[in-house]
């Protein structure tokens, strides 16, 4: 698969799901269902026009499902699939990784800062 498409399929899902506002909705949605406006309070420096246009990838990608009541105010509740749910257990794992290596990574960084700067 990755060599059938010069990789662009592979390319194209590690983009959308390596993004790191889509990482925040995902882990903020492992929580429940929420309204767009509840998600928009939840994740710290998200745009509405990102939060948006995120939503609406992951949704056409199958990752979350857009559920609208017909109701009055209209209300719009934003839920993770059975396949956007199976990607929080790796994404728990890069981000314990991450943790993990946290005290290596800025020490080389700012090995590197010393060396260049």
């Amino acid at each position: 698969m990755i060599r059938g498409d010069g990789g662009r399929t592979i390319r194209a899902i590690l983009d959308r799901i390596c993004n790191k506002w889509t990482l925040l909705i995902v882990a903020t949605l492992d929580g429940g269902a929420l309204r767009f406006t509840e998600l928009h309070q939840q994740i710290p420096g998200i745009s509405q026009r990102m939060l948006t246009l995120t939503l609406r990838h992951l949704e056409r990608d199958g990752l979350v499902s857009r559920t609208a009541y017909a109701e009055v105010p209209p209300r719009v509740e934003y839920a993770l699939t059975p396949t956007g749910k199976s990607l929080i257990p790796p994404a728990l794992a890069l981000a314990g990784w991450a943790i993990e290596h946290v005290p290596h990574i800025e020490a080389s960084r700012a090995l590197h800062q010393d060396k260049s700067g």
